[in-house]
């Protein structure tokens, strides 16, 4: 949207902070708590004045987990296992974001949160996306045992999971640490369990 008194450089400048004032409020009160005048006041606007950039509580949300992705993406959408591993290092530089990507992703299970769909999109194709990643590194079957797409769900869970038990207490959980040693349970050597890719024996 341009911001006819300024120009589109105030405009984007200004949805920018609202956005930053939105990550900042969800944060600390998720997104149930989180109000409209709650963020314009954080943003130094007045709720009207937040209407004129996001004229729904629904659209400021998405916005926001937009924009998250655009931050996350990689030049030419291709990830590697070692941008993982640097995306997790870069989390730890912004809790904020992590807090407030947590608390909405943790609300979005229940029926009708309007970030549903969103994460059920994005956890589809970011399923597609990591086997993708696996499949070329190590072809269709790890060093573990296990296929891409068999481990495709536990690296995500790790991810998301490590993120909630470091931001509960960060001096205790070394996220990138942990995330390096899941890495080395994958694609190392596979444990003599006399167990086959399918995992039946």
């Amino acid at each position: 949207m341009v911001d006819r008194a300024k120009g589109p450089g105030r405009g984007d400048g200004r949805r920018a902070e609202i956005l930053r004032a939105a990550y900042e409020v969800i944060a600390e009160r998720g997104y149930r708590g989180a109000t409209l005048g709650a963020v314009a006041e954080r943003a130094g606007l007045t709720q009207q004045g937040l209407l004129h950039y996001f004229p729904r509580k629904e659209a400021l949300l998405l916005a926001m987990l937009e924009k998250r992705d655009e931050w996350d993406a990689v030049p030419e959408g291709r990830w590697r296992l070692d941008l993982l591993v640097s995306l997790i290092e870069y989390n730890t530089m912004r809790p904020g974001v992590v807090q407030a990507f947590s608390a909405l992703l943790g609300e979005s299970v229940t029926e009708e949160h309007p970030a549903r769909a969103f994460f059920t999109r994005r956890y589809t194709r970011l399923r597609q996306s990591m086997a993708g990643v696996l499949r070329d590194a190590y072809g269709d079957v790890l060093p573990c045992g296990l296929t891409p797409e068999r481990a495709v769900p536990l690296l995500v869970a790790v991810m998301d999971g490590l993120g909630y038990q470091w931001l509960l207490d960060p001096a205790a959980v070394d996220m990138p640490a942990a995330f390096t040693d899941f890495l080395s349970l994958l694609t190392g050597p596979p444990a003599e369990t006399g167990r086959t890719a399918s995992g039946r024996a």
